[in-house]
């Protein structure tokens, strides 16, 4: 237990004092480095046109993301289906089909980083640097500049912007276009410039040379020699692990000793992974200035992700099915069961993705935790939308709480009514509808799966898959094969359906919320800062993703399970 304490402790060494940072950040106070990055931030102010101390009302918000996520999707669709002539493709690498790029493209921009092909023989330098170096920059501080907004609105940081007619106000959120630049150049490329130096240090290639030939040891006339790929590995990994990003340069991710060489790398690595979504939790006393709130909000999520991470080790190391696991092909044997366990626990956890062992092959109960932990997406989550469906969670509970009772549910004052109920059912439906609706209709149809196991273990395949894409976290169980214009297709809708409503339907109705007079709050309140509300909002998570989704975890990787296990017993 010694590798996961002192990941958790060092995660939260860092987290406290970087998320108080962050706090700073977000709200736009004066700070000793605004010579520097004043500098730098001016220009992009005046290339985008705005002002940073102009406000925008959640819709005016929303529209800026919902526009800057567009305009960079067809720039980015692009280079992918035209990366074979453009510059720094040393290795002639091809063009990508269409449904591919669009799969890709779609994978990145929602902040998921899926893959369906290996980034070292199907996308070029350019390609890396711009199509998927630069979405897992900016993608997170997307995210995290929408739940900022969301805050703004549900603690009145900002104050009401009258609109034109005078005669009504609209809620300032805060201005989307600064909360972008600053989270990215005073926050996230920094982190990102020291871990990828460290990880260079560590032995991860960052080059932009062609990678070099080598002669096998058992060399053959069919394969006389190997081609070993290299590139700006470091700076991608960094970012990936930071970002909650997760897509690795190389197709079998951080289980390449050239993305993870070394003990203290992976140590690093794993880390990076929890760092940010963490620091946002801490951000959120300071932002708001409810304290005991960011205190609640830390102590759900360490919660989960302690019984989360233990079930993971203990499945992993010391179930009835891990003996048999371990013998399967893609086991970690590297870094050990534990340093695998970890990572697999912190990747689902997170919505990163990233993997330093092939999930397809871990046990069972091993695989069902990871899917638990994507299907709850809260359990510290990805930057930003982590915390966002978090809140999502807290105002279910709210409302749930407020009905057991017999009160009108209210948060901080204001009355959850109707209307927000209604858009919070909306989300509460839509994930299962999804994710459920494509799982059976792949696997009704014949042959279009193509799952490697035709038995329980297939159904997780396809059921994890889909999964995957609605968290937008990007793992996959790899015995699938995913390369084909049905997956691309219908897990580029899945990627996008996971992400833009969770990021913008919870700022609408943070907006709405913050629109209505605030009641003061008395003995009569419920108070949700307590240890008592913590246990029912966990309560009323476990509740809904076991009533959604227990069938489909008892027909796969329960029944996987018991039926590994009987075939030991024999």
């Amino acid at each position: 237990m010694a590798e996961p304490l002192l990941v958790l402790f060092v995660v939260v060494a860092l987290a406290w004092p970087l998320g108080h940072y962050l706090a700073a950040v977000m709200r736009g106070d004066p700070l000793r480095s605004d010579i520097l990055f004043g500098w730098l931030e001016r220009p992009i102010y005046r290339l985008l046109g705005t002002r940073p101390q102009a406000g925008m009302g959640w819709r005016g918000y929303a529209k800026a993301f919902l526009l800057s996520n567009l305009l960079l999707a067809v720039v980015i669709w692009t280079i992918f289906m035209t990366q074979a002539w453009l510059p720094l493709n040393p290795d002639g690498v091809p063009n990508m089909s269409w449904d591919l790029a669009l799969h890709t493209m779609v994978s990145f921009l929602t902040n998921t980083n899926q893959q369906h092909y290996s980034g070292q023989a199907q996308l070029s330098y350019l390609a890396q640097m711009t199509g998927i170096v630069g979405l897992q920059v900016v993608t997170p501080v997307m995210g995290l500049a929408m739940v900022a907004a969301t805050l703004r609105g549900l603690f009145g940081g900002r104050k009401p912007q009258a609109q034109a007619d005078g005669q009504a106000t609209t809620i300032d959120v805060g201005n989307y276009w600064a909360d972008v630049v600053r989270a990215a150049l005073r926050f996230v490329l920094p982190l990102c410039l020291v871990l990828s130096a460290l990880l260079t240090w560590q032995g991860v290639p960052a080059t932009l040379a062609a990678g070099p030939v080598a002669t096998p040891v058992a060399a053959s006339a069919e394969f006389k020699e190997q081609k070993i790929p290299l590139g700006p590995v470091a700076p991608m990994v960094a970012i990936k692990q930071l970002g909650s990003n997760g897509g690795g340069w190389y197709g079998p991710n951080s289980s390449v000793p050239l993305e993870n060489p070394t003990p203290l790398s992976n140590f690093l690595e794993a880390v990076a992974i929890a760092l940010i979504p963490v620091s946002i939790v801490f951000m959120v006393g300071p932002f708001t200035g409810r304290r005991r709130f960011g205190a609640m909000v830390f102590a759900t999520m360490l919660a989960m992700s302690v019984v989360s991470a233990g079930l993971s080790l203990w499945s992993e190391g010391h179930s009835a099915t891990a003996l048999d696991a371990a013998l399967m092909e893609g086991k970690e044997v590297r870094l050990g069961v534990d340093a695998s366990a970890l990572w697999a626990a912190l990747t689902t956890q997170v919505n990163n993705g990233s993997v330093n062992t092939m999930l397809d092959s871990t046990a069972p109960l091993t695989g069902m935790v990871s899917m638990v932990n994507m299907l709850i997406n809260a359990i510290w989550g990805g930057v930003g939308c982590g915390l966002q469906q978090f809140i999502v969670y807290l105002l279910l509970a709210v409302f749930l709480a407020g009905l057991m009772t017999g009160r009108t549910p209210e948060l901080f004052g204001r009355k959850i009514e109707g209307p927000e109920v209604r858009l919070l059912a909306v989300l509460v439906l839509l994930q299962p509808v999804v994710i459920l609706g494509f799982t059976a209709l792949t696997l009704a149809w014949p042959g279009l799966a193509g799952n490697s196991n035709p038995g329980f273990h297939g159904i997780s395949q396809v059921f994890y898959e889909y999964v995957s894409a609605f968290a937008n976290n990007g793992s996959g169980f790899e015995g699938l094969g995913d390369a084909t214009s049905w997956w691309n297709v219908t897990c580029a809708i899945v990627l996008a359906l996971g992400r833009y409503p969770a990021l913008v339907i919870p700022l609408a109705i943070a907006a709405m919320l913050a629109a209505k007079r605030r009641a003061p709050e008395g003995a009569g309140s419920l108070q949700i800062e307590t240890p008592t509300f913590v246990l029912t909002l966990i309560g009323i998570v476990i509740i809904l993703t076991l009533l959604q989704f227990m069938p489909v975890l008892v027909l796969g990787p329960v029944a996987d399970h018991l039926s590994l296990s009987q075939l030991l017993a024999r």
